[in-house]
């Protein structure tokens, strides 16, 4: 199969049927064997049924809808888990998408050899409240990521089917897949100027919370990606440079009171600052000591994606994780 197209909906009964005929209408129009994924995070109103219409009416449409909602990033999740294609397209059920660029997506992966390609809606319809914040996002993970892209949480991305196989998405990590993708080892990352269309059917559902989840997301994923199989080296240079900066502190107050006398050490600001990094430091080391624990029995402690092999040299064994959302 060439194409799996994901699509993560919550309450959009009034755009499906024209994003199905638009797919559609793409995909036979190039000659492409495809699958079009809808996963219903829990719609309050009519979307699943539209769903199973439209199934019945093209048997390339699949669903699956969760008891509840969600969020975006566990419809993309199982979404990915059931896509076949060799190419993987993901994108928002609400019209602001063109099918029209998926061509252009698929060329991107198959030919010019990219691992992800996202898109960059260079000309955008969203208000201010929405197009300001998603800018200064954008600046910092480039700055965090050193990924170059100027549109990252773009909900029309193209994929190679071992790049979704290979990532898990939970929490909001939606809105940082290229960086998820670049810590597992995919480093080729492209980007396309893609067209953005105005909402035409229901209301956005961008909420105030993405000020406060987005950075600390952000944060975590460079934290697991860089330490996440090795966190006491993170936490025991810290927890190093903070005892050397306390015993350093102490050591001279020390000296000073024998050589120089004067008032108790005990009575100067400086003491305490330097007695607080000691204990800083401890801690440090000892929460380095229990994420080395937890990290060693962690299931994925020894999971490696490996590119290439040269004859049989172990036996494979692929165990299956059951993930309720």
């Amino acid at each position: 199969m060439d194409i799996s197209v994901v699509i993560p909906l919550f309450n959009e009964e009034e755009s499906l049927p024209e994003l199905e005929a638009w797919i559609r209408r793409v995909m036979d129009e190039h000659g492409y064997s495809y699958e079009i994924l809808f996963i219903d995070d829990g719609s309050k109103d009519d979307s699943w049924k539209i769903v199973q219409k439209l199934s019945g009416q093209n048997p390339n449409v699949k669903g699956i809808k969760f008891r509840r909602n969600y969020g975006k990033s566990a419809g993309l999740s199982v979404g990915f888990d059931a896509a076949r294609g060799d190419v993987v397209i993901t994108m928002d059920a609400d019209l602001q998408d063109s099918p029209d660029e998926i061509p252009g997506l698929f060329s991107m992966i198959k030919d010019d050899g990219y691992d992800l390609v996202s898109g960059w809606k260079k000309k955008r319809y969203d208000p201010l409240t929405k197009t300001i914040p998603t800018k200064f996002y954008n600046g910092m993970t480039r700055l965090i990521s050193g990924i170059k892209l100027n549109d990252f949480n773009c909900g029309l991305k193209a994929y190679k089917r071992v790049v979704v196989k290979s990532i898990e998405v939970y929490g909001d990590m939606h809105r940082y897949i290229p960086v998820i993708a670049k810590w597992a080892g995919f480093p080729k990352i492209g980007e396309k100027v893609v067209q953005h269309q105005s909402r035409k059917y229901g209301v956005t559902k961008f909420g105030m919370s993405r000020f406060i989840n987005g950075p600390l997301d952000l944060l975590s994923i460079t934290f697991v990606g860089k330490f996440g199989k090795k966190p006491m080296h993170f936490l025991g240079t810290l927890g190093l440079l903070s005892f050397f900066i306390g015993f350093s502190i102490l050591f001279y107050l020390t000296i000073a009171k024998f050589m120089y006398g004067g008032y108790g050490m005990t009575e100067r600001p400086l003491f305490y600052f330097g007695l607080l990094a000691l204990i800083l430091g401890t801690q440090l080391f000892v929460t380095g000591f229990v994420a080395e624990l937890v990290s060693r029995n962690s299931p994925d402690r020894n999971l490696y994606l490996i590119d290439q092999e040269i004859g049989q040299t172990r036996k494979r064994n692929q165990s299956s994780i059951k993930r309720e959302f």
